[in-house]
């Protein structure tokens, strides 16, 4: 089966210019192709008729199961509104066992939220009408998982409340900015309830984005970020520190969630374990 490449596919050729926001309505799109079968049992009777007549009660079943739920709506396609797209294969292997991908892509997220194999026993109407019952509940609950939030995370900002420093200290703390910036990003990408937008290619450098009264929503909406994040660290002293960050709406601009560590001890290198503690509370574990 051929399920991967196609699904990889979809992804790149179909994705970037299917999802319209503005076409969405009450409930959800949902598009789902007729899934393929192929019959590699090699056994001497022709079954072709029977297993276009089963696979075509199986997708009716399937598609009548998704619009039973009032959450959700089928289209035809994903040109006509669709957040979701489904998609399979059903492969017969042997005289009693088949197999089942089954994909569901987030038009908009452009990601895959399942992606599972199964395989069941037998190739009659009652074994059928059994892999479509477990198949629906599948969807079902994939179409449910909410899409992780694109955020665009700025480089994190030292506000140094000590005396100026400049040559290889200025040098160190760029470093260690990086490195609270980074580790920020990794946490909240694996955290599954965000997805990193890429700021690199952004000349923001110029100014400090926590004095710039919110225009980094405009630059987060600019790439394509749902919301945006800008992280402050200010330094009291060699060994004190505060943390703090701001969430925007890349759209409205308002600002959603914001944290702050309070007074913390701890030298340069404890930036990164600080941040990182500071946003799995805030914006990880809390929700």
């Amino acid at each position: 089966m051929h399920l991967s490449r196609l699904i990889f596919a979809f992804l790149l050729i179909v994705l970037p210019a299917a999802y319209s926001p503005a076409g969405a309505e009450a409930a959800i799109g949902v598009a789902m192709d007729d899934f393929s079968y192929t019959d590699t049992s090699a056994e001497p009777a022709n079954q072709t008729a029977a297993h276009e007549r089963r696979l075509s009660a199986f997708m009716a079943a399937l598609r009548r199961d998704i619009s039973a739920d009032g959450r959700y709506r089928p289209v035809p396609s994903t040109q006509d509104g669709s957040a979701f797209k489904v998609i399979g294969g059903i492969q017969k292997m042997s005289t009693l066992v088949q197999w089942a991908k089954v994909a569901v892509i987030d038009v908009g997220a452009k990601k895959i939220v399942m992606d599972k194999l199964y395989t069941f026993r037998g190739d009659n109407d009652e074994s059928w009408e059994r892999a479509e019952i477990f198949v629906s509940r599948e969807v079902m609950a994939a179409l449910g998982t909410q899409a992780p939030v694109a955020l665009a995370v700025f480089d994190f900002e030292l506000e140094d409340m000590t005396a100026a420093s400049v040559g290889a200290s200025a040098s160190s703390d760029a470093s260690y900015l990086a490195e609270v910036t980074g580790s920020v990003r990794e946490a909240l990408g694996q955290s599954g309830r965000y997805r990193i937008v890429d700021v690199s290619g952004e000349a923001v450098k110029a100014r400090a984005l926590r004095d710039c009264g919110g225009c980094e929503a405009a630059i987060a909406q600019k790439l394509g970020a749902d919301q945006s994040l800008i992280g402050v660290v200010r330094r009291v002293s060699r060994t004190e520190y505060t943390l703090g960050f701001q969430v925007r709406d890349a759209r409205t601009g308002t600002v959603v969630s914001r944290g702050d560590s309070g007074l913390r001890m701890g030298a340069d290198y404890s930036w990164k374990r600080g941040a990182v503690r500071l946003v799995s509370d805030r914006l990880i574990e809390s929700q």
